[in-house]
C-alpha cells in the first residue's frame, strides 16, 4: 500500500510540474532581456506592483478586525458569514468581476450613489483594479489569521484577561500579547494575499478593464502578448511564476486552512 500511494503521489507531482517544465523549456533565455525591458512590460509591472501592494494594505486593514470577530465573537449565522468570505476563493473570477460591476459600477447598486454623491467612479480605473484584487485576496488573509487565533484558543484569551486585570490598556494587550501570537500567521496571510492580488486576472479585466498604463497588470499583459508576441508572454509568465513560487517556498508550512 505504501508503495502504491507513493507511486500515485509521484505521478501527481509530475502532473503538476509538467506544465511548468513546458513553460521553462520554451523560455527564450538568450533574448529574455528584450521583452523584460519593454516599456509596455515595465508599465504593466508598475501597475501590478501598485495594485497588489495597495490591495495588501487594504486586506490588512479590513481583514484583521474581520478575522478577530470571526474567531472571538459568537454571532448568528457565523458559518454563513465565513462561507461568504471564502466565496471568492472558489467563485470564477469573471463572475466576481461581473458582481463588482453591477454593485459598484456607475449604474450599480452602490456605485450609482458613489457617482452621484461623491463623484467616485471605480470601474476601469486603478482604484477599481485595487478593489478587484482585494475582493479575491482577502479570504487568504482572513483564514490564516482566524486560524491562528483559534489555535491559540482559550490560553491567549486568559493571558489577555490577566493583562487587563493588571492594568494594561487594550492597546498594550493587543500590541504585547495578541499580535506576537498571531504575527507569523499575519505575515503568511499577507504574503499569500499579495501573491493572489499580483496574479489576479478575471475580476480585474471585467471590472477594471485592460487599459495600458492604467489598469493593465502583468496577467492582463501576458494574455494580450500571448496572441501577438509569445516570447513576451513567456517572459511575463516567468515573473509571475518566480513571484508566486518564492512566496510559497518562503512560507513553507506556516499557512494552513482552518478546520
Amino acid at each position: 500500500m505504501k508503495r502504491f500511494m507513493a507511486t500515485v503521489a509521484g505521478l501527481t507531482v509530475a502532473l503538476l510540474a509538467l506544465p511548468l517544465l513546458g513553460l521553462l523549456q520554451r523560455m527564450p533565455w538568450s533574448s529574455l532581456g528584450n521583452p523584460l525591458t519593454n516599456p509596455a512590460t515595465l508599465d504593466a509591472l508598475r501597475v501590478s506592483l501598485i495594485v497588489s501592494l495597495l490591495a495588501t494594505v487594504m486586506v490588512f486593514l479590513l481583514g484583521t478586525p474581520l478575522a478577530w470577530a470571526l474567531a472571538r465573537v459568537s454571532v448568528p449565522g457565523r458559518r454563513f458569514i465565513r462561507a461568504l468570505i471564502m466565496l471568492p476563493m472558489v467563485l470564477p473570477p469573471v463572475v466576481g468581476g461581473t458582481a463588482l460591476l453591477f454593485a459598484l459600477g456607475r449604474q450599480g447598486l452602490v456605485g450609482q450613489w458613489l457617482n452621484q454623491w461623491f463623484g467616485i467612479t471605480l470601474p476601469f480605473t486603478l482604484a477599481g483594479a485595487v478593489v478587484a484584487a482585494v475582493f479575491v485576496s482577502l479570504p487568504f488573509y482572513v483564514i490564516a489569521v482566524e486560524g491562528a487565533l483559534q489555535s491559540a484558543g482559550q490560553h491567549l484569551e486568559d493571558l489577555e484577561d490577566l493583562a487587563g486585570t493588571l492594568g494594561a490598556t487594550p492597546w498594550n494587550v493587543l500590541r504585547r500579547i495578541t499580535y506576537p501570537q498571531v504575527l507569523p500567521a499575519m505575515g503568511a496571510g499577507l504574503a499569500l494575499a499579495w501573491a493572489r492580488a499580483l496574479g489576479e486576472f478575471g475580476a480585474t479585466i471585467t471590472f477594471a478593464g485592460n487599459l495600458p498604463g492604467r489598469t493593465q497588470t502583468l496577467p492582463l499583459a501576458t494574455f494580450l502578448a500571448l496572441e501577438t508576441n509569445p516570447e513576451e508572454a513567456l517572459a511575463l509568465s516567468l515573473i509571475l511564476l518566480v513571484a508566486s513560487l518564492g512566496v510559497l517556498v518562503g512560507l513553507r508550512d506556516r499557512w494552513m486552512p482552518t478546520s
